[in-house]
């Protein structure tokens, strides 16, 4: 496919990143040159200057030829503006990124289908759901969706007295017959690792397991976890995603939050009707213990400035609080503080792009579903051709590169954890973990 994107920043160099691995045509345009200078020595694109916005601009990037424009610099309106313009110029489909949530409320005089825009993505409200999910999951550290939410991949960092310690993945599957899942990488030491038969996990590690949503208990129960309720919350910063978060979670738990602006916090209290806000320091180590953070269920960090975020989050985990989230917008951080074991980290940008990625995938037969940056692997989804080489043998007999791992198969709707007996068809959909490297050789597994 023939893709353009329209500003460079970190959601339009990790969605090239992602979407360059799969070879399609990408073209990427910033007015920032700096920002062109790292896409052009790190992605395989082509890359040009200049503002989106012009609709010459526009012309020399062939948006009139391409399946797909990608809106994605800092500035709404020169978000919507690219978009029309690409629109009247013939792109078959346009994704914008608008930060302002006001142009999709029922009342916005602005309509963002005028602009021929296919999908609008709030940065804000992408981060709000995964946050959203996390606390509902407060074992995890990280936590997606896949099939509709019928199978889950999540992120457990694994302690001293998890009872997998000192087993390998084969001794694990030999003692555990009758329950499916899969382990389909570890973060150790700042590495990611695809764990075959003889991996053996190690205290600290971070393990990465996909499971049927029905099948979540008996995991905990596994890895020697409770999969306890959140009741309580404390929320860190009346931002977007601070308050979105507190109005989808207020009316079914206990919700605090802190602002360091007093006259934020009482426009915050007049608009939360049930959340308590407090004005205050969150990394004020004695308000934190006068709200006995250690009794809450999740402590939330999501002010606008990430080293308060870091700071309040690791004292929070120090005091005892049973779950930290914490917001970055440096996803370079996202791999360390998920290796310090502070808790579970995410990014608005990459939320972000892992919507755009989402989206895209619908009009292909190998899709990229999503991408983690923290673990450096990709999600992938194949559909096998007929006489492809995964459907002649079983899996254990295929050599898959060392560092893939098939997760999940899509049988006519019947969900499978894939085995080394496991035979795939090609009616069958797989999902695939692999890093970026392995993509290519993996294709030619599942072509004819």
């Amino acid at each position: 496919m023939r893709i353009v994107i329209i500003g460079v920043g970190e959601v339009g160099f990790h969605v090239a990143k992602a979407l360059s691995q799969e070879e399609h045509d990408i073209t990427v345009m910033d007015v920032d040159p700096v920002k062109c200078k790292r896409a052009t020595a790190n992605l395989d694109v082509i890359v040009l200057e200049g503002n989106g916005a012009s609709p010459r601009n526009l012309s020399m990037a062939n948006v009139q030829d391409a399946d797909y424009v990608l809106s994605l610099t800092r500035v709404d309106e020169v978000n919507l503006i690219a978009s029309q313009q690409a629109h009247q110029l013939g792109a078959k489909k346009i994704i914008a990124r608008l930060r302002n949530q006001q142009y999709t409320t029922r009342d916005s005089i602005i309509k963002p289908e005028k602009f021929g825009i296919d999908l609008v993505i709030h940065p804000e409200k992408e981060a709000c759901r995964e946050i959203v999910q996390l606390v509902r999951h407060s074992y995890a550290t990280q936590v997606m969706d896949f099939e509709g939410g019928r199978m889950q991949m999540m992120g457990i960092r694994l302690e001293k007295e998890c009872p997998i310690i000192g087993k390998s993945v084969r001794e694990i599957c030999d003692e555990e017959r009758d329950f499916k899942f899969g382990i389909i990488t570890v973060l150790r030491n700042g590495e990611s690792h695809v764990p075959w038969s003889d991996f053996i996990f190690s205290d600290g590690d971070t393990a990465y397991f996909i499971v049927k949503t029905e099948r979540i208990e008996p995991l905990m129960i596994l890895l020697g976890k409770e999969a306890t309720q959140t009741n309580s919350i404390i929320i860190l910063g009346g931002s977007k995603i601070g308050r979105s978060v507190a109005e989808e979670l207020e009316n079914e738990m206990s919700v605090r939050m802190i602002d360091n602006r007093r006259d934020k916090a009482e426009w915050l209290a007049s608009k939360l009707k049930e959340t308590m806000v407090l004005y205050g320091d969150g990394t004020d180590v004695e308000l934190l213990k006068a709200e006995n953070i250690q009794d809450a269920d999740s402590f939330i960090a999501v002010t606008e400035n990430e080293k308060t975020n870091l700071l309040s989050g690791m004292l929070a985990h120090h005091l005892g609080v049973k779950q930290s989230v914490i917001h970055v917008s440096t996803t370079e951080y996202m791999p360390i503080v998920q290796e310090i074991g502070l808790g579970a980290v995410l990014s608005k940008n990459m939320s972000t792009v892992n919507s755009i990625l989402r989206f895209i995938a619908s009009d292909q037969t190998e899709k990229s579903v999503t991408t983690f940056d923290e673990i450096d692997v990709d999600v992938i989804e194949f559909s096998p051709e007929p006489g492809s080489k995964v459907t002649k043998a079983p899996l254990s007999e295929i050599k898959f590169p060392e560092d893939s791992i098939v997760g999940m198969i899509n049988h006519h709707g019947h969900l499978a954890i894939a085995r080394g007996s496991t035979q795939l068809t090609d009616e069958d959909t797989v999902l695939v973990f692999a890093k970026s490297k392995a993509v290519k050789s993996l294709r030619k597994l599942f072509e004819a």
